[in-house]
C-alpha cells in the first residue's frame, strides 16, 4: 500500500516562496511507469493540476504556473518537493501530492492534503 504525506509551513507571506515536501512510503519514486504530481484546490474551486515529476526525473508543469513552479526529488529519501515562487493570496489552497500512472494520467493514490494560506 502506497502512502503519501505532505509537509511544510501552513502560512506563507506574499512574495515569498511556498515550499512543500511529499514523503512516499510503500513504493519507490523511481519505479517505472509512475509519476508524482502536485495538485491544489483553492477555497470554493475545483482541483488544479500543477505539475509532475516522472520516474525518469522528467518534469511537466501547468502552463499557467510554469514560470513560478519547480518540482524536484530526493531519491535517497524517497521524497519529492514543490517550490512555488512569488506567491499571492490567490495561491491559498489545499495542496495535495499524488501518484499517477504516467501513460494514462490516472491518479492512484492521494496524500491527505495540507492547507497553505498566503497572507501578510
Amino acid at each position: 500500500q502506497v502512502q503519501l504525506r505532505e509537509s511544510g509551513p501552513g502560512l506563507v507571506k506574499p512574495s515569498q516562496t511556498l515550499s512543500l515536501t511529499c514523503t512516499v512510503s510503500g513504493g519507490s519514486i523511481t519505479t517505472s511507469v509512475y509519476a508524482w504530481s502536485w495538485i491544489r484546490q483553492p477555497p470554493g474551486k475545483g482541483l488544479e493540476w500543477m505539475g509532475v515529476i516522472a520516474y525518469d526525473d522528467s518534469t511537466y508543469y501547468s502552463p499557467s504556473l510554469k514560470s513560478r513552479t519547480s518540482i524536484s526529488r530526493d531519491t535517497s529519501k524517497n521524497q519529492f518537493s514543490l517550490q512555488l515562487s512569488s506567491v499571492t493570496p490567490e495561491d491559498t489552497a489545499v495542496y495535495y501530492c499524488a501518484r499517477v500512472v504516467k501513460p494514462i494520467g490516472m491518479v492512484e493514490y492521494w496524500g491527505q492534503g495540507t492547507q497553505v494560506t498566503v497572507s501578510s
